[in-house]
């Protein structure tokens, strides 16, 4: 082999190995994509939202190249354990059950759920403002918990099939209330405006982007605001167990983008309030 021929083959492994190197540090992360403002599909089909936007930027810092795919929220978990894509981020809440099946990042929002229920079953004034934390409920909150649960009993209410809504709402209220499960929350929506729920639990910020549309108008936010308990400390990046470097490696972007204030400016974006977790001490 002449030295011009050695030269042409030492390029062309080098230009192979870079390539291999690149798609070693391509990043395929899944949403759901109905949950706005966490995550969505806009008129072109392009997904957006927070999820999307804080991916796009811990994906800048890591220097990797990551691309967003929409995926069912029934079967996201095992579709990650399997190998589908590599990481999740879909307004996740990190909890103890999930952690059995896969490993979280640190969190990178924050939030709580709330019911919304129709306007025209003229049901009691609660105080929508007061806040209860399930982890620790005391003689106070509980009160108030037992006052909504009078008020929503032998009501039919709807929740996101799988999530930690659904457990919560069935443990709250399950005893006293019907409770039909969704595969969608645009599903569920839609059984809302036309009166075949009286209501449902959700994420708060899902919530106000569709009663501040022209059909939310037919229901209101109802009793405290619900966070802890089995929704856990936050939402985080869901990530194979076996994938330890790339919790690291989200764990070190989402630090930086938290203590430079990023984060901050993305969740007043998208849900007009800071959701961004404390920087570390």
């Amino acid at each position: 082999m002449n030295k011009s021929m050695f030269t042409a083959s030492l390029l062309v492994l080098a230009l192979s190995q870079i390539n291999a190197h690149a798609s070693d540090k391509a990043v395929r992360i899944a949403t759901e994509g109905a949950s706005p403002p966490w995550d969505a599909i806009d008129a072109n089909g392009q997904l957006v939202g927070y999820d999307i936007d804080v991916g796009n930027e811990l994906c800048r810092r890591m220097k990797v190249e990551c691309t967003f795919v929409a995926q069912d929220w029934d079967g996201i978990i095992p579709a990650l354990t399997v190998g589908k894509f590599d990481a999740i981020m879909s307004g996740m809440a990190i909890t103890e059950k999930r952690k059995k099946s896969i490993a979280f990042s640190q969190p990178y929002g924050g939030g709580f759920n709330q019911l919304v229920m129709r306007k025209d079953l003229d049901l009691p004034a609660t105080d929508t403002k007061a806040k209860i934390n399930l982890t620790s409920v005391g003689k106070d909150q509980q009160v108030i918990l037992d006052q909504v649960r009078a008020t929503v009993a032998k009501k039919t209410l709807g929740v996101l099939r799988s999530s930690n809504s659904e457990a919560v709402l069935n443990e709250l209220f399950g005893r006293v209330a019907t409770i039909r499960s969704y595969d969608t929350q645009e599903n569920l929506h839609l059984d809302l405006v036309a009166g075949r729920i009286d209501g449902g639990l959700a994420d708060y910020f899902t919530w106000k982007t569709f009663l501040d549309s022209k059909d939310g108008d037919v229901a209101a936010f109802y009793g405290p605001e619900l966070s802890g308990g089995l929704w856990g400390p936050g939402v985080g990046i869901g990530i194979r167990k076996e994938d330890a470097d790339l919790v690291s490696a989200f764990n070190e972007a989402i630090a930086g983008s938290t203590k430079d204030g990023t984060l901050r400016e993305l969740s007043v974006k998208w849900f007009g309030i800071d959701i961004s977790p404390p920087p570390a001490e």
